[in-house]
């Protein structure tokens, strides 16, 4: 039962929002933001789930004590995104690069926020090479304790992006940061396995603020905006309680030669397939058979993924040839005109995808594992539209907006001599 509620709750707290999202924060009423430092020392204490290996966070701030730029990068769902945020300087993570940049104002410091809303570590592992990694941050604070269900795959593909950052040759420090529901719920105790298997930072917003709720000492609006959304207080709350576990490590920084090294990337804890992905929009990837689909360009995704491809009429065929150990797909749902599609690898078993969605507020792209523990060589994924659609829908209207695979043995050949 809690498995289901927390994957609907996922679902419902990070969508109902999103019509037209853009990375501009919804305006909410603009809140008081909380003093920095007004934490009561036992709620900060509380919120450290594991200190972790501090070695890499050690060189980033050893690197910006010099004089080096640094980028710092944050990476997550629609609070991460910054919605209910009154301001995009009043996001979480925005005030986190405030707090190197008023440490360090010498020093450049350059900030990327990577977060989507309704999207959980299974999307976010296929896009944080394009979206993150490719700005070659020196520090990532991760936040999918909310947007991930209750299933393996939740661990399984943050520990596929963990594990992509891990690796840069900048050997770049992550902490994981987990947010809560309005039932005080999240996903963090499927994350903290992987964080403490790769030595990670961690710090619970949940384990802090929870039990003041419970005890009446604090509000639910008094730092959040909605069902799971902070205010700006919340967002204030959350980086501080990122930025006192920086400081601590910052407080006992050795010098440059007493520095430990970086150590190194263990073994998958359950398995490196999330880490080898590729993810395709209508420019990168072709099919070998289109009956019936047009391209995508004109929607609020095409700007972050990519121009995808829509149809109409049902029987419309799509055909992708492929190589890869797991493949899914991103396509919209929203309520509307929409209609039912099947996705299969080769001969395995159909998945329908339906693209009606019951709620008023908007859309959202979901992920939809089609196949998994493929054997190596080529494989045919097709996509066809159904006759069938939801009763309440008018329409057969499909829109997908990305292919994603995850397992590409191509990658793993191309790291293999240097592992």
């Amino acid at each position: 039962m809690l498995k289901k509620t927390l994957g609907s709750l996922a679902v419902l707290m990070t969508v109902f929002w999103m019509v037209g999202y853009s990375a501009e924060p919804l305006r909410a009423a603009e809140e008081a933001p909380a003093a920095r430092g007004s934490l009561q020392p036992s709620v900060v204490e509380r919120s450290v789930v594991s200190a972790g290996d501090t070695a890499r966070l050690e060189h980033v701030l050893a690197k910006v004590r010099r004089g080096e730029p640094i980028v710092v990068g944050v990476i997550g769902g629609s609070i991460t995104a910054g919605a209910r945020a009154s301001r995009v300087d009043r996001r979480w993570g925005d005030l986190v690069a405030k707090w190197w940049r008023e440490r360090f104002p010498k020093t450049d410091i350059q900030f990327v926020n990577a977060g989507i809303g309704a999207t959980g570590s299974d999307i976010g592992a296929h896009r944080a090479a394009k979206h993150l990694i490719s700005r070659r941050p020196d520090l990532v604070v991760v936040e999918y304790a909310v947007n991930d269900g209750g299933s393996k795959m939740a661990s399984e593909t943050l520990e596929g992006m963990v594990r992509q950052i891990l690796k840069q040759p900048n050997q770049p420090a992550v902490m994981l940061l987990f947010m809560m529901n309005k039932h005080g719920q999240n996903v963090q105790g499927m994350h903290i396995p992987v964080g403490r298997h790769y030595g990670l930072t961690m710090v619970s917003y949940r384990d802090a603020f929870w039990p003041e709720i419970e005890a009446g000492r604090l509000a639910w609006e008094d730092i959040e905006a909605d069902e799971v959304h902070p205010n700006d207080r919340g967002h204030q709350y959350a980086a501080d309680l990122v930025t006192s576990a920086i400081e601590k490590v910052l407080a006992d920084l050795p010098g440059d030669a007493e520095l430990a090294e970086t150590p190194p990337l263990p073994a998958p804890m359950i398995s490196d397939v999330f880490e080898h992905v590729r993810i395709f929009s209508a420019d990168d990837i072709k099919p070998v058979v289109n009956r019936g689909w047009e391209r995508l360009d004109d929607h609020v995704y095409a700007g972050r993924f990519g121009p995808g491809w829509r149809t109409e009429t049902p029987g419309s065929v799509l055909e992708f040839e492929v190589e890869a150990s797991a493949v899914s797909i991103m396509f919209w749902r929203i309520k509307g005109a929409m209609g039912v599609a099947e996705a299969r690898v080769d001969d395995g078993p159909p998945v329908k995808c339906d693209a009606w969605f019951g709620a008023d507020w908007g859309g959202y792209t979901p992920f939809q594992l089609v196949a998994r523990d493929l054997k190596p060589g080529r494989h045919r994924l097709v996509i066809t539209l159904l006759d069938e659609k939801n009763k309440a829908s008018t329409g057969h209207e499909f829109r997908l907006h990305a292919i994603m695979l995850a397992g590409v043995e191509e990658d793993r050949e191309k790291e293999e001599p240097g592992s």
